[in-house]
C-alpha cells in the first residue's frame, strides 16, 4: 500500500509500466468533470471508474483483494478512510475470477488511513483494503483499476 500526495505521483511511476499512463491521464484530464463511469484509458489493462459510493462506518466497510488489479483510489469530494490488512493475514476465501475479487465480509481491517481529495491510495494484490469508509452520506471518487 502507497498513501501520498497526487503531486508525488510520479515518484512511483517506474513501480508498473502502465503508471506512466495513469500520470498522464492525470495531467490531461481533470477527474471531478469527468462523467461518472469507466473511462478506458489502455482497454482492460487500465481503465478508471468515476464513481458516487455510500459512505460507510468502519464496521460496515469490507476488506477485499484483488489478483489482477492493482486500484489507485482517489477521493474528490471529501476524506476517505481505508481499512487495511496485509493479504497474508487473511483467511483463505473464495476468489471471483470474473470480477477479480475477494470479499472478507465481516472481518475488522488491522488499521486505517485517511486520504483528503488531493491524495491517492495505491492497493497492490498483497494489500487487503476497505474503501469508502466516511461520515458524509456519499463520497465522489476515482478509482484506476491498472493491470498487476
Amino acid at each position: 500500500m502507497i498513501i501520498d500526495t497526487l503531486d508525488q505521483l510520479s515518484q512511483y511511476a517506474s513501480l508498473n509500466p502502465l503508471f506512466p499512463k495513469v500520470i498522464d491521464f492525470l495531467k490531461e484530464n481533470d477527474l471531478n468533470k469527468l462523467e461518472p463511469g469507466k473511462h478506458e484509458i489502455a482497454g482492460k489493462d487500465l481503465f478508471v471508474n468515476i464513481t458516487t459510493a455510500k459512505g460507510k462506518t468502519p464496521d460496515a466497510a469490507v476488506l477485499e483483494t484483488h489478483r489482477e488489479m492493482i486500484d489507485i483510489q482517489i477521493p474528490l469530494s471529501g476524506d476517505e478512510t481505508y481499512g487495511y490488512t496485509p493479504a497474508v493475514n487473511l483467511p483463505e476465501l473464495t476468489y471471483n475470477a470474473e470480477k477479480d475479487i475477494t470479499k472478507f465480509g465481516d472481518l475488522p481491517a488491522e488499521s486505517y488511513v485517511t486520504c483528503h481529495p488531493g491524495m491517492f491510495a495505491i492497493f497492490f494484490p498483497q494489500d487487503g483494503h476497505a474503501p469508502c469508509i466516511s461520515f458524509e452520506p456519499e463520497i465522489k471518487k476515482a478509482i484506476f483499476k491498472v493491470k498487476f
